[in-house]
């Protein structure tokens, strides 16, 4: 299958020559690594989004999805989030849940009662995830 990859070490011209293949056809796939795909890209010929590595902050990874839906994209755009169950990756979800309602509480009321995770509630955090399910 032909696809279009880049990441953080992808330089600047390669990169742009990466996008304006994919946008114009050569390759069904485009493998991006989620921080280098959310800035300055326009894949309005991409119709799937597949986030296989979630990131500690919920924007970076709907910016990076946002690649898709821009001006000019006509098609609708499906997003997937791939979770393997038991692993850090569910925490990192979850801790979406808890930013996205913090923001959410700040932009209706004012964060009158929002409180950010402590240091140790991000410990227990990590604690969770690495311990073995019986």
């Amino acid at each position: 299958m032909a696809y279009q990859y880049l990441d953080g070490g992808t330089p600047a011209a390669e990169r742009d020559r990466r996008v304006a293949a994919f946008q114009a056809g050569e390759g069904h796939l485009f493998l991006i690594s989620l921080k280098a795909g959310g800035f300055g890209l326009n894949l309005t010929a991409a119709d799937y989004v597949i986030i296989a590595d979630p990131w500690w902050n919920p924007a970076a990874e709907d910016q990076a999805a946002g690649r898709a839906h821009r001006i000019g994209q006509h098609r609708p755009v499906t997003v997937y989030r791939l979770v393997t169950q038991g692993t850090l990756e569910e925490k990192i979800i979850a801790l979406h849940h808890e930013k996205r309602a913090l923001a959410e509480g700040v932009l209706t009321d004012g964060g009158e009662g929002a409180t950010l995770p402590s240091s140790d509630e991000l410990l227990s955090l990590m604690r969770e995830a690495h311990m073995p399910k019986s």
